[in-house]
């Protein structure tokens, strides 16, 4: 594949989120390898054929200085929010059988608008995912008091025996490689390592280690109520929260309900995973991503910038 593909593969998909990048950035997306050198000699042929712009001394498909001043206003809020970010996180891996947490989102790639929620990836033991997500949510519940609950989005859990991600897409992979670990060493390093088929959209992604080593403070509680539920009453109650969890969000998207963004609500559910429905939100980013790709590759072919025959209409996965 052509250098001009890959890096325009990188620009049209944050382009579907109005982010501009920097090289460091774009050299880190990459679909396969290039020199820095090598990358900035495409960058500046793209750049002088009117293909890529440079708004705020960024890379964008869009010539909008606008960009480049959202992004810097949202990577300020984001370092002070990623400091809220990492707090919650070792806080709520103090609850019975979670095992890794990790920071994921706009946040996780270091940008929050004004409405920006703190969006967290939950690993929990084998068979005991909805005690631990019910116990979870109580505490969102609470924070409702506050007016703290954007701070707990607790929208992504797979237990132990649920560490492969079964949906292998240019989205999932984004999400995956800007993962931030905050707790949980084991098991966050096997998940990273079972999911090793991120490395054929990004060959150049090294495993992440969590931010904290696990401290054990807090451990003796956590230990003592698992300790009550690793029995049979344990293994019943946790099938019950499942179909209760389950039974009250088909009754959401039943009727039709949306999120703060306008995003369909929906739970797809099963006794090792919950997580938002691939089909309300992954598909349509995924079909706008092709459009913006398709658009780009026709600008280059109309500005004599040369392509791989296939590029166009490029399967994105």
């Amino acid at each position: 594949m052509k250098p001009e593909n890959s890096v325009l593969k990188v620009l049209a998909w944050f382009d579907l989120f109005n982010y501009p990048l920097t090289l460091a950035e774009i050299q880190c997306f990459l679909d396969q390898p290039l020199t820095q050198d090598k990358l900035k000699a495409q960058l500046q042929e793209l750049v002088e054929r009117h293909v890529v712009y440079r708004p705020g001394g960024f890379y964008s498909l869009q010539s909008d200085e606008a960009l480049a001043t959202r992004r810097n206003k949202g990577n300020q809020r984001a370092a002070q929010l990623l400091v809220i970010a990492h707090r919650v996180a070792r806080l709520l891996y103090y609850f019975p059988y979670v095992r890794g947490i990790g920071i994921s989102g706009s946040l996780s790639k270091n940008f929050a608008d004004e409405k920006a929620d703190i969006d967290l990836f939950i690993i929990t033991s084998s068979n005991r995912l909805w005690i631990a997500r019910t116990a979870m949510h109580f505490l969102k519940k609470l924070s409702y008091l506050g007016g703290w609950q954007h701070w707990f989005c607790m929208n992504y859990y797979i237990d132990e025996e649920a560490l492969k991600i079964d949906e292998q897409n240019i989205f999932t992979a984004t999400e995956l490689i800007t993962l931030m670990p905050v707790c949980g060493d084991e098991t966050v390093h096997q998940f990273f390592r079972i999911n090793n088929w991120v490395s054929s959209y990004f060959p150049g992604y090294t495993i992440k280690s969590p931010a904290y080593i696990d401290s054990g403070k807090g451990h003796r509680i956590k230990r003592f109520l698992e300790y009550l539920f690793n029995n049979r009453i344990g293994d019943r109650l946790d099938d019950y929260l499942m179909k209760l969890t389950t039974r009250r969000w088909k009754e959401k998207e039943e009727r039709h309900r949306l999120t703060m963004r306008g995003v369909r609500m929906g739970l797809s559910t099963g006794k090792h995973f919950s997580k938002p429905k691939p089909g309300f939100f992954q598909k349509s980013i995924l079909e706008q991503y092709q459009q913006k790709l398709d658009a780009a590759y026709a600008k280059c072919e109309k500005q004599n910038v040369h392509l791989e025959p296939h590029a166009v209409g490029a399967d994105v996965r």
